[in-house]
């Protein structure tokens, strides 16, 4: 467990690296899916090619939706982009940029898909057989007579070896039709790689600096989500420690035939003396993670402020003559305003002479 526990906890703190792992398994899941995957065309003029083109596009579609759901910055993106403005602005750029991190992981499962799909061909071949002149294979002869409907029943038997008879034909036609197809594969490949090579090549070179910004803010947003999760199960667990401890205080004073309430957390019997200095230093830390707010009212206001207006994203400088003066509190933000420090007025000592 304590191995389990540690990776973990190695995983959250790589979160990036988890999810281009993440991003291979799928790539490799996807090719070894396709492999272990029997394809069997249903040879008929009117399933022929929507299962060839659905067999080359549902799966890609779900490899993608997949990718969204396995990827956690998709709810921190959603609750970004939802959330009500309140005292914090949002910014699209940086929506924009997570969105299409996000995007750019989801798309390599589906790529390497499709990528296998064409190059084996047998989907192509099924999807498009019926558009072949068999002229172009050899003796045709066997053709003709035949109406355009039964003409196109033949061809979408190309595909099965059990119900066309003519195999040299069928061969030619096979090696015709994946070789276009094996074409089309290469050809998206070198899309796909010229697209990514734009994108991180490119795009740096002229935004830079909102570049930096908008992956900088949006590793921000992260981290405040996750440490804010952090503070809230630190104030639940000291809040419900509090809660027990009061009740088992107020039932022990019932028993003893204390009439008062037990709510204060104070009991005067001292039941909690055994425990020397580590009970009161165990509770110092749990009043320190409450924060003061003990009330269930007052944490689901707290956490209604929280979504609805969050604080602004510019830091006060604490000062203890941040009120002196004229009373303004602003002159408590120091740098972040603009203000410069308070320079030290120095003094001059002035001596005379009666000489």
């Amino acid at each position: 467990m304590d191995k389990l526990r540690m990776m973990f906890q190695f995983l959250q703190s790589n979160q990036e690296s988890f999810m281009n792992g993440i991003c291979g398994i799928m790539a490799l899941a996807s090719a070894q899916m396709y492999s272990a995957f029997e394809f069997r065309c249903p040879c008929m003029p009117q399933y022929n090619y929507p299962y060839g083109m659905g067999l080359l596009i549902v799966p890609p579609l779900w490899f993608f939706l997949l990718g969204f759901v396995l990827n956690n910055n998709v709810s921190m993106l959603a609750e970004e982009w939802r959330r009500p403005t309140g005292r914090r602005r949002k910014d699209p750029a940086i929506l924009r940029y997570m969105l299409c991190s996000i995007a750019q992981r989801s798309l390599i499962a589906p790529a390497v898909w499709v990528a296998v799909t064409l190059m084996d061909g047998k989907s192509f071949f099924c999807a498009f057989c019926t558009t072949l002149d068999l002229r172009r294979f050899g003796n045709a002869s066997f053709t003709e007579g035949l109406t355009e409907e039964e003409m196109v029943k033949l061809l979408a038997k190309i595909p099965c070896k059990d119900l066309f008879e003519r195999h040299e034909i069928r061969d030619a036609a096979s090696r015709y039709i994946k070789c276009i197809s094996q074409a089309c594969g290469w050809m998206f490949l070198l899309a796909m790689t010229s697209v990514a090579f734009a994108i991180r090549a490119v795009r740096p070179c002229f935004t830079q600096a909102a570049f930096l910004k908008t992956k900088y803010w949006s590793h921000y947003i992260d981290i405040e989500r996750k440490m804010f999760d952090d503070t809230c199960k630190e104030h639940a667990k000291s809040f419900a420690k509090a809660c027990i401890h009061q009740y088992f205080a107020s039932v022990r004073g019932e028993m003893r035939g204390l009439h008062r309430c037990g709510s204060d957390g104070n009991d005067s019997d001292g039941g909690d003396s055994g425990d020397g200095d580590g009970g009161s230093g165990r509770k110092r830390s749990d009043e320190e993670k409450l924060l003061g707010i003990r009330a269930q009212d007052d944490m689901n206001k707290v956490l209604w402020n929280w979504h609805t207006c969050k604080p602004p994203l510019a830091l006060r400088k604490e000062q203890p003559d941040a009120a002196d003066g004229d009373g303004q509190v602003g002159k408590a933000n120091g740098l972040v305003n603009g203000h410069a420090h308070k320079v030290e007025k120095r003094e001059w000592a002035v001596y005379y002479s009666k000489v």
